[in-house]
């Protein structure tokens, strides 16, 4: 999945600009749909695998197009509160996914997986093309924008906003997701924790956005405890609340904000090419962070978890360091005042 979400990365960008924001929307679902039907009606492993390349190719576009097309449909004073919801809806669902998956086969959680993706193709009959992107192609129909280039994104001009946009797509997808999302039955199986009961508190349970760290050092440290005796029967619950941590504030802190940020920190003319970069570092630091944590989990769990958490605590630095506020803010506000400090 997490392979191609590197393809969905690599062409979201000019995708987007080029077809726009809505017909975009279109094709990744598409994506979904066979992506589910290849799983449902799988008889062996390539199938099974083809369908999860077709998720995640789905995957690796929404994460581009779905930000930056709310960003420019929403107005500024609501736009961080429901594009802050649309995002949380993606922890929500994994949630709902690991509660109704403990009890239903594979092949059953397929079928309800395709279900959202058919009611998406129901709705996007409803929706309007970004009026953003229509002014950029309508500004840009008889010349060639020479900023909308990956290399011209390392001018000095835009430097900083796309350290900001690469840093957060990295401490994002480097801080442990995929591991927890991917082997979540392993963790709590070694912890001595039932899978279905860890799964629904998962699913029910939310922490505040700044627990992120404090997840991953707790989980690290109940599997440090456990090479103590008397630490041997503490070290579960404290791994469940770990865990719970993480997802919970997973969900509403680095699960959608810093995508949020992404589709509002760059300008249409090099958003296209900035959303490819960005998109593509997250799918590849996702991509490590899964094919990886199976040996590192062998080698030392706690060890594995104490990493995540450096990860996570560097993280908090630097957004208290580099990130911008856009609070209450129009985009167009938000590019001026950061174009105005690399000049």
């Amino acid at each position: 999945m997490t392979a191609g979400a590197m393809i969905g990365a690599v062409i979201s960008g000019r995708m987007t600009d080029f077809i726009g924001r809505r017909l975009t929307l279109w094709i990744l679902d598409i994506f979904y749909i066979v992506g589910w039907l290849a799983i449902i009606f799988a008889e062996g492993a390539w199938l099974l695998d083809l369908g999860r390349l077709s998720l995640g190719i789905g995957f690796g576009l929404t994460c581009y197009v779905g930000p930056a097309y709310l960003a420019e449909i929403i107005p500024k004073d609501i736009r961080g509160l429901l594009m802050s919801i649309s995002q949380s809806m993606t922890g929500y669902g994994a949630s709902l996914t690991f509660v109704i998956g403990s009890f239903v086969t594979w092949r059953s959680l397929a079928i309800i997986g395709c279900i959202p993706s058919l009611l998406l193709l129901l709705a996007l009959f409803f929706i309007p093309e970004s009026p953003r992107w229509l002014d950029y192609i309508e500004n840009q129909r008889l010349q060639q924008n020479s900023d909308d280039n990956v290399l011209n994104l390392f001018r000095r001009k835009y430097l900083h906003i796309v350290i900001v946009g690469v840093g957060l797509m990295v401490v994002q997808a480097s801080g442990g997701l995929y591991g927890f999302m991917f082997y979540m039955s392993e963790i709590f199986d070694s912890a001595g924790i039932s899978s279905t009961l860890g799964f629904i508190l998962v699913a029910v349970l939310q922490a505040s956005a700044t627990g992120q760290c404090l997840g991953c050092l707790l989980t690290g440290l109940s599997y440090f405890l456990q090479e103590l005796d008397w630490w041997k029967e503490a070290s579960p619950i404290l791994a469940l609340i770990g865990v719970l941590v993480y997802m919970g504030s997973y969900a509403f802190g680095m699960g959608g904000i810093p995508w949020i940020v992404v589709s509002e920190i760059f300008p249409i003319n090099v958003k296209g090419s900035a959303g490819t970069l960005c998109n593509l570092v997250s799918s590849f630091c996702s991509w490590v962070v899964s094919y990886t944590f199976n040996y590192s989990f062998s080698w030392s769990p706690a060890g594995t978890f104490f990493i995540y958490a450096g990860i996570c605590g560097f993280g908090v630095v630097f957004i208290a360091k580099l990130v911008p506020e856009t609070k209450g803010r129009t985009l167009e506000e938000i590019h001026a005042s950061l174009t105005r400090i690399m000049q």
